[in-house]
């Protein structure tokens, strides 16, 4: 709304000014002025925020910490956060910047399998034995901290 009212006043101020003589000048400044504006407000509003969810497996508190700091690590990924309870890592990146299969082997690289993608078995050996998620005793002993840890689906 600014740049039109900024617009119309530089439109009348040359108006007052206009002679014949000088027709052509003063249709390219117009285009130029009108140009330049659609160039910067079109800019603006473009989004260069991306949000995705991927399911990423794991048990615990110590998980959720690993598995958000990785994907906080890579270049361009702006917020993650995961859910002990439902696996969802949430994500706002900068798709300029990242995709989803980088933030996806960042995760792997620490050892975190994603819903279509198995960490290897040396990642997945260097967590630590409590996060062991794809061992059903794990899981086992980690059933009643899901219940507990059910803020962590919402902002403090």
């Amino acid at each position: 709304m600014v740049q039109f009212l900024v617009l119309i006043t530089i439109w009348d101020y040359d108006l007052k000014l206009f002679n014949a003589n000088n027709l052509k000048i003063y249709i390219m400044k117009k285009l130029l002025i009108i140009t330049l504006l659609l160039a910067v407000t079109t800019s603006f509003s473009q989004s260069k925020n991306e949000r995705a969810s991927i399911e990423v497996d794991g048990v615990c508190m110590m998980c959720k910490a690993r598995i958000e700091k990785a994907a906080i690590r890579t270049k361009g990924v702006k917020s993650a956060v995961w859910s002990v309870k439902t696996h969802e890592l949430k994500l706002i990146y900068d798709g300029r910047k990242t995709n989803l299969d980088s933030i996806k082997s960042s995760v792997l690289n620490v050892g975190h399998d994603t819903m279509d993608l198995k960490a290897t078995e040396e990642a997945y050996n260097t967590v630590h034995p409590c996060c062991r998620y794809r061992d059903n005793e794990v899981i086992d002993d980690h059933k009643g901290e899901k219940e507990e840890n059910d803020h962590d689906e919402h902002a403090h």
